[in-house]
């Protein structure tokens, strides 16, 4: 299900907003105690939401910024967690596991990101400090948009879709399940980046970007995939 947020809960407030009942109580698990791990860590606790713990089968026994680390596989059935991996492929995989052993997705913003109205965003999304989200977007289940990144008027970000830090996503664009925007890269109004598609570090893109297809610098050219020589 979606969540709809009204004009009343725009995310301009400088303090944190009260943790839903939800997640007062055994707390949010992350899957993923790297970067973007710890980085949505900050984004709870400056949320106010309990952390229970990190599940990363790398680390699994031990503890990170001071919380315990679980093998995935270990979630306790019905908990909370959020996927805090940028790799929208481990993203997937991930998220099928825990839902096999009951967890259900929770949705992450920070208090200084944000949401205008009439945007909708999908259960397991992620918005980092800074990030604007512009009027009735729609994001995905498990989407993250990155710090100081930018989403534009009526965009479509489909399941999984990654803008990193700095990216600009202009209105009415549509990124479809698994593609990514790399920092500071800019996807001009009304385009279109197909399914796992990725668009490198500060690229324009001012034409639509075939599914799987890489591409790089301004105007934006593909690197491989569909389309490349």
């Amino acid at each position: 299900m979606s969540q709809r947020i009204s004009a009343p809960d725009v995310h301009t407030v400088p303090h944190p907003a009260p943790a839903p009942a939800a997640e007062r109580g055994p707390g949010l698990w992350i899957a993923g105690a790297g970067g973007v791990g710890r980085e949505a860590l900050d984004t709870a606790l400056a949320a106010g939401v309990r952390v229970a713990g990190f599940l990363d089968d790398h680390l699994a026994g031990g503890r990170v910024r001071g919380l315990p680390v679980l093998a995935p596989s270990r979630i306790p059935s019905g908990a909370r967690y959020l996927v805090g991996i940028a790799d929208p492929g481990v993203r997937l995989r991930l998220a099928a596991l825990l839902e096999q052993r009951g967890a259900r997705p929770a949705t992450l913003i920070h208090p200084r990101a944000l949401i205008a109205p009439e945007t909708e965003l999908a259960e397991g999304c992620l918005v980092l400090g800074g990030a604007y989200v512009s009027s009735s977007v729609r994001l995905g289940a498990h989407t993250q948009v990155h710090y100081n990144a930018t989403v534009g008027h009526d965009a479509v970000l489909g399941e999984r879709v990654t803008v990193y830090p700095g990216g600009n996503v202009s209105g009415s664009v549509r990124l479809e399940d698994g593609a990514t925007v790399g920092s500071n890269a800019v996807v001009l109004q009304g385009r279109t980046v197909g399914p796992g598609a990725f668009v490198g570090a500060a690229a324009v893109v001012t034409r639509d970007v075939p599914a799987g297809t890489t591409v790089v610098g301004s105007p934006a050219r593909p690197l491989r995939g569909p389309g490349s020589a």
